[in-house]
């Protein structure tokens, strides 16, 4: 089983900054997919950022610019820096993992707790 445990996010002002971070933790033989969504209350869950492989990120349209995610395989940790943020990008935002945990095992999806992250206009 993996198990991912979020931190950061909080309440800021239009135009500022926050982070999120995401640790994998548990029995992992591989993490193909690392990533970032987001739900807005009465809303779907929305791609944020996504990092496959050594494959170049993918984004939403929404973020393009202004998000960064970064991925570190030896610590199996994404983080998100978000940057220039806007009161639409008020949202729970959870972090995502595809991955391995067992030896010929499938790849599954895992989700994180959910952060909050509050943006004031």
């Amino acid at each position: 089983q993996v198990q991912l445990v979020q931190s950061g996010g909080g309440l800021v002002q239009a135009g500022g900054s926050l982070r999120l971070s995401c640790a994998a933790h548990g029995t992992i033989l591989k993490i193909n997919t690392m990533g970032w969504y987001r739900q807005a209350p009465g809303k779907q869950r929305l791609l944020v950022a996504l990092v496959t492989g050594g494959a170049t990120p993918q984004y939403g349209d929404v973020v393009k610019g202004r998000f960064t995610i970064s991925r570190d395989n030896a610590k199996n940790t994404v983080d998100l820096q978000m940057n220039s943020l806007e009161p639409e990008d008020t949202a729970v935002y959870y972090c995502y993992v595809a991955a391995v945990s067992q030896m010929g095992g499938p790849l599954s999806g895992y989700w994180g707790q959910g952060t909050q992250v509050t943006v004031s206009s």
